[in-house]
């Protein structure tokens, strides 16, 4: 495979037994991997270059893993696999609800991992439609850029979402004025193992609202449909720039 076109991964993990034979096998799978052994060599590397995925190790000296996914979902738009050697529901379901994609608890099989990556990239290139280049979604004066993630506020300021979050949005504004209830928005934003956590939703939801509503504590954009699920109250206009 010609490596700059091969599939870039973070590996992030303060274990070197375990990173460095994970780094071989990942790059014998025809990937590109670099390693990163700490969050703060990790934050290095993503400003270098942004990976097509991160794998992050949950429990790391000095920042953990899951303060660097709450970075990585609120600044960047990176898919995160959380590895975790806790198999407590609690631990899965922080991960989901600050933007993880999906979690692999160790010890894992390493052809289980390569499977949930290739998944997760699959998911998240299903999540983002390939729309006109110049095409944009425009609901109350905000306007989001399918193409490079990109959210402009009503007022022109830009707004940083998680790539969950970006799903999320797009779920809404692909079905405007439609109830989605959990099961569909759960398939849509985290796929196959985001069923176990009806909860992770209803977090993600509330996240949503507090970066686009004026109140969030009393929604009119993301509305709840009891015993439903929740509707985007909004009309939504795909506009070309310049328009």
């Amino acid at each position: 495979m010609d490596p700059a076109s091969a599939t870039r991964l973070l590996l992030v993990d303060d274990e070197p037994d375990l990173r460095e034979p994970l780094a071989e096998y990942l790059s014998r799978q025809g990937f590109a991997v670099t390693e990163a052994a700490s969050a703060a060599e990790a934050r290095s590397r993503l400003r270098e270059a942004l990976p097509d995925l991160v794998l992050l190790d949950i429990m790391m000296p000095g920042e953990d893993g899951l303060s660097l996914c709450r970075h990585i979902g609120e600044a960047l738009s990176v898919p995160v696999i959380l590895l975790t050697a806790k198999g407590e529901a609690t631990d899965r379901i922080v991960g989901l609800e600050i933007g993880a994609d999906d979690y692999v608890v160790k010890p894992f099989e390493p052809r289980e991992l390569v499977a949930r990556i290739r998944s997760v990239l699959r998911r998240a290139a299903k999540g983002t439609p390939a729309p006109a280049e110049d095409e944009l979604f425009e609901f109350e004066g905000w306007r989001l850029d399918p193409l490079k993630r990109r959210l402009t506020a009503p007022d022109g300021a830009m707004v940083s979402i998680s790539s969950v979050e970006f799903r999320l949005l797009l779920a809404f504004l692909e079905h405007p004025r439609q109830v989605l209830d959990r099961d569909r928005l759960l398939d849509l934003v985290q796929g196959r193992e985001a069923h176990l956590f009806d909860r992770a939703v209803d977090n993600q939801v509330s996240r949503l609202r507090r970066k686009i509503e004026a109140d969030s504590r009393n929604p009119t954009l993301i509305q709840t449909v009891w015993g439903g699920g929740y509707m985007l109250a909004a009309e939504v206009r795909r506009v070309r720039i310049g328009n």
